[in-house]
């Protein structure tokens, strides 16, 4: 389900948020709340309530679960209600893109080129600036609005991406209640032209954490390359799953066996994720000699990350800052009931979609042309190819023929026209 949030504000601007699921109904209260004018650009308008409400939570130490009806949460301390109205709703773009200063993606990451192509035809060209951003920025977002931008012949569009999603958030009834665990100690922002970045953390960046939280200022990171390569779903989740199928053969009896994806965290998936991240900072250091002229200061390995996003992380290895998280605890991991009652991994989720074609191989694209060689990453890609009947690489190389045959089927750098790895930088 793909929908966008616009936001009308009287003084500051008008965001559009495409959206499709939790950080919507987080973004529609905080921003209405804060004075814009919040538009809903959602496949089902008529499953959103007038009034959408956020709770400002603290997770309960206690790892057990409410029933809200259909699902169950985690037990929370409600510190706070934001309430906010929706101005407009509608399946249509024409209704709701044209007023946008800011429009803004919260969706799958595979589904980012599509939303882009449904809604570029309504931007406003009579604007002087239009941002165009995603609260989570994997797979290089700023290649995605580029390819937009020469298809359309947009002139007037600014793009930005936030690292990690600013904060936890879950959906309690879709359409009227969200929950916000609280932001990340920092955050970080990329954004082109750069020079655009104080204005949009005036107009939008404060707005959604620091007005309601007090904490969680954003920083601007040098690069969008930053992003792509730090970014930690496409190193944690494929890593985790490839530990459950070592584990449990991706398969278990019951319901109650399921293994929650972070609380159960053991030494196996622990020990795959350090080797992902240690084939990345080869990556991120070829990268960085490539470039020498750019600072790349949050270009970061998973803890270095989980440290600097969390402020005061005592954690000091993988394992531990997955089971010690409150916010984490109780998410389980994806699975599809089977014939006979058992229970599978859910190999056609987003942690395969979204992680790697727009994740893992990216990073082993610029690392093959940059001439690091990346035996995990190559290990993950063929496991998840042997169970998905997907062929990313052949002989040893990323298979352009294969990753480029498809509409968006990968978001390799060639996948928009971009040939040399020295071109991979606005």
């Amino acid at each position: 389900m793909i929908g966008c949030v616009c936001v009308v504000g009287d003084a500051p601007l008008i965001t559009a948020v495409f959206v499709g699921g939790n950080s919507a109904h987080v973004l529609i209260p905080l921003l209405s709340a804060s004075q814009h004018k919040v538009n809903l650009l959602t496949r089902r308008p008529e499953a959103w309530s007038k009034t959408v409400a956020c709770q400002l939570q603290s997770p309960s130490k206690k790892r057990v679960m409410i029933d809200y009806g259909n699902v169950k949460h985690p037990a929370a301390d409600i510190l706070h209600v934001v309430k906010g109205e929706i101005n407009k709703k509608s399946s249509d773009p024409a209704d709701v893109i044209p007023e946008a200063d800011v429009i803004v993606l919260c969706m799958p990451v595979h589904q980012y080129r599509d939303a882009l192509t449904r809604l570029a035809p309504h931007i406003n060209r009579s604007k002087k600036d239009v941002y165009v951003g995603t609260v989570y920025g994997q797979a290089g977002f700023n290649w995605m609005v580029h390819e937009m931008e020469r298809s359309f012949n947009l002139t007037n569009v600014v793009t930005f991406a936030v690292g990690l999603i600013p904060w936890i958030s879950r959906t309690i009834k879709y359409g009227e209640l969200g929950a916000n665990y609280g932001t990340k100690a920092v955050n970080v922002a990329a954004v082109t032209p750069p020079e655009k970045f104080d204005e949009l953390d005036r107009i939008f960046f404060q707005d959604i954490t620091v007005r309601w939280h007090k904490n969680g200022r954003f920083h601007q990171a040098c690069s969008f390359l930053s992003l792509t390569l730090s970014v930690d779903n496409q190193i944690i989740h494929p890593s985790r799953c490839y530990g459950l199928w070592k584990r449990y053969g991706g398969m278990w009896k019951s319901e109650e066996d399921i293994p929650f994806f972070y609380k159960d965290f053991d030494d196996i998936s622990a020990e795959y994720i350090q080797k992902m991240d240690d084939d990345y900072s080869k990556v991120r250091e070829a990268v960085r000699k490539a470039f020498p002229d750019r600072e790349f200061k949050y270009m970061l390995d998973y803890l270095s990350l989980e440290r600097v996003s969390h402020g005061k992380s005592e954690n000091d290895n993988i394992k531990d800052s997955f089971r010690n998280s409150a916010q984490l605890a109780l998410i389980k991991t994806p699975t599809v009931e089977l014939d006979g009652g058992a229970y599978g991994l859910n190999t056609n989720c987003r942690f395969f979609t979204d992680d790697i074609p727009y994740g893992v191989l990216i990073a082993r694209w610029i690392g093959q042309e940059l001439g690091v060689e990346t035996p995990f990453i190559d290990e993950i890609i063929e496991w998840v190819g042997s169970i998905r009947g997907e062929k990313f690489l052949k002989d040893g190389k990323v298979d352009l023929e294969y990753c480029l045959s498809g509409s968006h089927t990968t978001g390799i750098p060639p996948a928009y026209g971009i040939k040399s790895v020295m071109d991979i930088l606005d």
